[in-house]
């Protein structure tokens, strides 16, 4: 079985009606695949604050035990915010706990991020952050 087979096993096949509902939604999207008017704003944050890589991404700076401010190049107060604990690198095993994510309040081009262990306690972690706007 191919890869794209098995995820397909994975899900339920959508509907005639489902399928016709988010068409019908689609707005027309560039070369790119993105709609015209879609931002896309990522960072990867090592877990002392340095700015590892990113996309449109200004700065990171760690502020205290678990907590980062990651400026990027434009106002995202309107935008989605999705956070991920993970290394920096393309392989090995980032060390398990949580993430907070929410706009830095008083930088529109701001977001305050939280990193915790499973237990709920702050701790340094290295992360992804991804902005949809």
């Amino acid at each position: 079985m191919s890869t794209e087979s098995a995820k397909k096993a994975d899900q339920p096949a959508p509907s005639a009606s489902d399928i016709a509902e988010a068409t019908a939604l689609l707005v027309p999207a560039t070369s790119a695949g993105m709609p015209p008017t879609a931002q896309l704003f990522w960072a990867v944050v090592a877990s002392n604050g340095v700015l590892n890589r990113g996309f449109g991404v200004v700065s990171s700076t760690r502020v205290a035990v678990g907590q980062y401010q990651v400026v990027f190049s434009h106002d995202v107060t309107r935008s989605a915010y999705v956070g991920s604990i993970g290394l920096t690198g393309a392989v090995g095993a980032s060390p398990s706990g949580e993430i907070a994510v929410v706009g830095r309040f008083g930088v529109p081009n701001g977001v305050f991020v939280q990193t915790f262990t499973s237990a709920g306690v702050a701790a340094d972690r290295a992360f992804h952050l991804t902005i949809s706007s």
